[in-house]
């Protein structure tokens, strides 16, 4: 959800632009449409523990399954400890919309008439992802326990706020993770944020409008980082 793909090649030159060696950190990795695109040491890290074993597994050679019928995909979603992780991962990200676990994606007709196979196109983009994951560091954690490197550069793609949310996950606490983002900063680290909002002690460093699918809005999407104290 909220993948940063298309926006990837405005992002990465401004938060890379004072870099300079620092290990790059994503502690809401997700689908590593940003991480991707980066060199050096890199972290990626997700509070999903399927999507991290998935993302493991592809770094490793595993190859998901051609097809997974909407039978097969409702029990693998219902009894999650009977399969592979790396399979329910794949199964509740590839194989569903919104990545919900209760809305199966297999082969759909569009209003245009065109038959698509999701799950095909699915296997043919992580196959051409795959080798820009090598090298990354997944670990699977909850953002405020990742271990983060000294003096690293932290980027951030949270739950929005005021917007929709995954089934089955705890409501995202947004005031403690700007908190959070503060003290990252103070620690050393530099860290940027994509948002819709920030708290007032927080920039905007970029935006631009951006059509989204899932509620049909056009939203501003935004760039933030802590606002640098004036010097003495």
């Amino acid at each position: 959800m909220g993948s940063k793909n298309r926006i990837a090649k405005y992002l990465i030159p401004i938060i890379s632009e004072n870099r300079n060696g620092r290990t790059w950190v994503e502690p809401f990795v997700g689908g590593c449409n940003m991480i991707d695109k980066i060199d050096g040491n890199r972290i990626g890290a997700d509070s999903n523990i399927y999507l991290i074993a998935l993302l493991k597994g592809i770094q490793t050679g595993w190859e998901p399954p051609e097809f997974i019928s909407k039978e097969k995909h409702k029990d693998i979603m219902k009894n999650k400890d009977k399969y592979d992780k790396k399979l329910v991962g794949w199964a509740s990200t590839i194989c569903t919309f919104r990545s919900t676990g209760d809305s199966y994606c297999g082969i759909s007709i569009e209003k245009n008439g065109i038959v698509r196979n999701y799950q095909t196109e699915g296997i043919k983009n992580i196959k051409k992802q795959a080798p820009n994951l090598n090298g990354i560091d997944f670990q699977h954690c909850d953002y405020k326990k990742l271990i983060i490197p000294h003096n690293s550069l932290i980027y951030c793609d949270p739950p929005y706020q005021n917007t929709y949310q995954y089934k089955n996950v705890n409501k995202f606490d947004s005031v403690e993770f700007w908190q959070w983002c503060r003290d990252m900063t103070n620690k050393g680290h530099i860290v940027y944020i994509s948002e819709y909002n920030a708290p007032d002690d927080f920039e905007c460093v970029w935006n631009m409008k951006l059509h989204c699918g899932l509620s049909n809005d056009t939203n501003v999407e935004k760039l933030f980082t802590l606002k640098l104290k004036p010097t003495k």
